[in-house]
């Protein structure tokens, strides 16, 4: 790290017309302990959800590691390698242990081996006390505990950084400090810069440098001790500093992402964690896919069975004719009295062959004499309605003769 970790210039922010960020300048020193305080609402959360580009500023600079955050991708990678996040909800996956918590990102990001990812995960398990917990679910550790395996996955990485969001905030007072004991641990023995958010007065007490932000501004910076310079190294090991004995720093080498995206890489540790919980949950899994095929196969009937239920009524209204006029013979009314339907012929014969030869939208033309008659057959008759048709009738109104024949002029 270069001696400035972080440095921020004239940083702004908005959420369409909200100003939640305004003119921001701050150096954090690499090694040095800060804690951001202020009402809800003063725009800290925002601001270190800037500094690992989980949010974007839209004017000033931001420089992590002598690294500009900007729109480009490979930038925001190369600082959130150097960059750790805790959050004040854990954040952890419910369906893994603590230790596959902890090595789901090296696994599947960096390609770690898994002998090798369990190795290091146990050792910073170790670190933060709660090694003998890493083969049980984060539903059976308390809320303590939890925040220390969200501590442990966020150091898994080495990042040179780490930004907590309210670690504290869901934790009793007990607890609390012991997460803070756990953070000056780090700081002390492996030289590791924090950033810290609290609504709470007794945290900031273990910051070299306490921030108070109101409105989106930084309205005061007060030192509350000296910060102490992160440990040196040399060769492989560190050199006593201040008189004390410091275990081995984080390695001097970083792993290469095989990834070159970070989408890529997201979406790669995404798809490993469901495909573990798919492994672990065989049989709820078998019948959630069961359902999902159900669903979709009914969907298809439903649609099928729309289609050809649309099909049928389009057939019907064709059989109805689209295109067809229908002349009807009126009644004739004498005396009061109204004679019956066709008593009064004002359309002949005649009338509709000359239609036929002269207007040219009519491609054909037919006509029907309607009567009502009585049919006897053996010892039995019946008054029925008989109709006489051309032989041209059945195809102007589409009708289709289910058996026998039509009967021709010859008949």
């Amino acid at each position: 790290m270069t001696e400035a970790a972080i440095r921020m210039i004239g940083v702004n922010k908005w959420y369409g017309e909200f100003h939640v960020l305004r003119d921001i300048d701050l150096d954090v020193a690499a090694g040095e302990k800060i804690v951001l305080c202020g009402p809800s609402g003063s725009g800290k959360s925002t601001l270190i959800r800037c500094v690992n580009r989980l949010e974007a500023h839209q004017a000033g600079q931001i420089i992590v590691d002598g690294v500009e955050l900007t729109d480009n991708l490979r930038s925001v990678e190369e600082v959130r390698r150097e960059v750790g996040m805790v959050f004040q909800h854990f954040n952890l996956f419910p369906h893994l242990t603590v230790l596959e918590n902890c090595t789901l990102a090296p696994i599947n990001v960096r390609k770690a081996a898994k002998p090798d990812a369990d190795a290091q995960a146990l050792q910073i398990l170790e670190k933060v006390r709660i090694a003998e917990q890493a083969a049980k679910y984060p539903g059976q550790l308390s809320g303590g505990q939890q925040q220390r395996v969200a501590i442990a996955r966020a150091l898994i990485n080495n990042p040179a950084v780490l930004l907590a969001d309210e670690p504290t905030g869901n934790l009793d007072t007990r607890n609390s400090h012991d997460i803070m004991d756990t953070l000056q641990l780090l700081n002390r023995e492996r030289g590791v810069t924090f950033i810290l958010v609290t609504h709470e007065p007794d945290i900031a007490a273990y910051a070299d440098r306490v921030v108070t932000m109101r409105d989106g501004k930084i309205v005061s910076d007060e030192r509350t001790r000296k910060a102490k310079p992160p440990p040196r190294v040399a060769g492989n090991n560190l050199v006593a500093v201040h008189g004390e004995s410091v275990p081995p720093q984080r390695e001097a080498a970083r792993p290469i992402l095989a990834l070159s995206g970070a989408f890529w890489a997201f979406g790669s540790m995404i798809a490993a964690a469901a495909m573990e919980a798919i492994l672990r949950n065989k049989m709820r899994s078998a019948l959630t896919m069961l359902g999902v095929f159900i669903g979709v196969a009914a969907l298809i009937v439903m649609v099928a069975v729309g289609q050809g239920a649309n099909e049928a009524v389009l057939k019907k209204i064709e059989s109805l004719g689209t295109n067809l006029v229908v002349v009807v013979p009126g009644a004739t009314t004498m005396g009061g009295i109204r004679g019956g339907s066709g008593s009064a012929s004002t359309l002949t014969v005649t009338d509709a062959e000359v239609l036929r030869r002269e207007a040219s939208a009519v491609v054909s033309v037919s006509y029907l004499i309607r009567q009502t008659g009585q049919v006897q057959y053996a010892n039995q008759n019946w008054t029925t309605s008989i109709q006489g048709v051309s032989p041209n009738y059945p195809p102007v109104t589409n009708w289709q003769i289910a058996g026998g024949r039509g009967i021709s002029r010859d008949d």
